[in-house]
């Protein structure tokens, strides 16, 4: 049976963007929603990111503003191009991981494990992504970012449940929180389950995506 669960984390403003068109991100949601990710870090096994969220926010993945264990810390890197001076790579006692594509070179700091994996036009399947960890004992997942690799996760099946945490700020321009294949008509937009939290001034959308999560059989409903 399958006992994975696996949850993508955004945040962003009404207008749906994670971002100012200059990249500024810190902080579009606030205090008590970034309690809210660090309490879901501390839940999960491992965080997983992509190159670019790495490159542009340097962020550190730990659990600090509450009390937990820390989670395995992995980023998705096919063509090698995150340095050894990253925070997220920094030794303390939790695993950190590289997923990078065969054949390319990676020098991380010593103590990251480095996962080759086959890639396709330069990207990684998120199954293979999910398997790799699963294989490694990892059984709760937290897809926190960015917007590419959070879209790539839900259009391959691979995710559970989806949270969105909505600030009450207008960006009026920058990236998207998701960016999915384009669709012609508005109803053929799919409709999920949904539970809608107040966290402060932000509203979190808790959505359900167990129904067509496809990655290594049946889904849990709940963390």
């Amino acid at each position: 049976m399958d006992d994975l669960v696996i949850v993508g984390q955004t945040g962003q403003s009404l207008d749906g963007r994670l971002a100012t068109e200059n990249g500024h991100s810190k902080y579009i949601n606030g205090p008590e929603g970034l309690v809210h990710l660090h309490r879901l870090r501390a839940l999960v096994d491992v965080v997983i990111v992509g190159v670019g969220t790495a490159l542009a926010d340097d962020p550190q993945l730990t659990v600090r503003r509450v009390s937990g264990p820390q989670p395995a810390r992995v980023v998705i890197d096919p063509h090698g191009r995150l340095g050894a001076g990253a925070r997220m790579f920094a030794d303390d006692g939790a695993s950190r991981l590289l997923i990078t594509a065969q054949g390319t070179h990676v020098a991380p700091p010593p103590g990251v494990e480095v996962v080759a994996l086959p890639a396709v036009d330069g990207r990684i399947a998120p199954s293979a992504i999910v398997g790799a960890l699963a294989g490694r004992g990892m059984r709760r997942m937290l897809v926190e970012g960015g917007a590419d690799t959070i879209s790539r996760f839900l259009v391959a099946g691979c995710l559970d449940r989806l949270h969105v945490m909505v600030a009450p700020i207008i960006l009026g321009g920058g990236g998207p929180g998701l960016v999915l294949p384009p669709l012609q008509r508005a109803d053929q937009a799919q409709r999920m389950p949904v539970h809608v939290h107040r966290i402060e001034d932000d509203v979190l959308f808790d959505c359900d995506l167990s129904a067509q999560r496809v990655v290594l059989g049946v889904a849990k409903k709940s963390m």
